[in-house]
């Protein structure tokens, strides 16, 4: 039961991640709406980021955006499952040989 759940719960965050994330809106998120609305957009500077592999919300070298998109989201559900599972690993180990 639980590795089904695991494997349910899986396929439907890289269905999410992968294939439904491109049909997110386009609208700015609440923090830029404020400071377009304050008058300090300007001000906007881009991050130290902007230029790594998947800044952007997209893969760096694959020219199709909704490719590049999906993919960025599918490798941040195995990068979050990577680091959350190790963690989870290694404080389980530790709580086991209290």
């Amino acid at each position: 039961m639980t590795k089904r759940f695991f494997f349910v719960f899986l396929l439907v965050a890289v269905i999410i991640a992968g294939f439904v994330s491109f049909y997110a809106s386009a609208s700015p998120d609440g923090l830029t709406k404020v400071a377009e609305d304050k008058g300090f957009a300007s001000q906007e500077k881009d991050h130290q980021l902007k230029d790594s592999p998947f800044g952007d919300y997209g893969v760096k070298g694959v020219d199709n955006e909704r490719l590049s998109g999906g993919l960025a989201g599918v490798i941040g559900v195995g990068l979050t499952l990577a680091v959350g599972g190790g963690l989870f690993w290694v404080v389980r180990r530790r709580s086991s040989a209290d």
